[in-house]
């Protein structure tokens, strides 16, 4: 599936929850559904700067393409992340990077959140895509 496909999904999943009481349990619903990320990968090199709440992420590429595995101590907060790597994983470096992630807003993500787990989920996606860049620049030069 292409990101725009999956972003649309995920409206459509969130559009039929008219209560954002409704919403957030949806959210920590997909974050207790989403696998706990190894030991080995809750390293500080893993761990996003600008969030409230500890959010690993760990990337890793495969067959051109980049898969990502993640975890936050914070419920609403893994839930959002696992919405991201629910868009992002699978895709190509070159996709991530040029992705408009308009499911942030028609979900109404970004005007139900605090102003620090605003920040923190644009932390999310600026590492995601600095991932992407980094994997993208590395087959450039090869």
């Amino acid at each position: 599936m292409t990101i725009n496909q999956i972003q649309d999904d995920i409206i459509e999943e969130f559009s039929e929850l008219d209560d954002w009481m409704d919403r957030y349990q949806l959210l920590i619903d997909l974050g207790s559904d989403q696998p706990a990320l190894p030991d080995s990968d809750k390293t500080e090199s893993n761990l996003i700067d600008g969030c409230q709440s500890r959010v690993w992420l760990a990337c890793e590429e495969r067959d051109g393409r980049l898969w990502f595995r993640a975890e936050s101590d914070a419920l609403i907060v893994k839930g959002i992340v696992s919405l991201l790597v629910r868009v992002f994983n699978g895709q190509t470096a070159e996709d991530i990077v040029d992705a408009d992630l308009y499911f942030v807003d028609r979900i109404g993500l970004r005007d139900h959140l605090s102003p620090t787990r605003s920040n923190g989920l644009l932390a999310m996606i600026r590492q995601i895509r600095y991932y992407a860049l980094a994997f993208k620049a590395r087959h450039a030069v090869q």
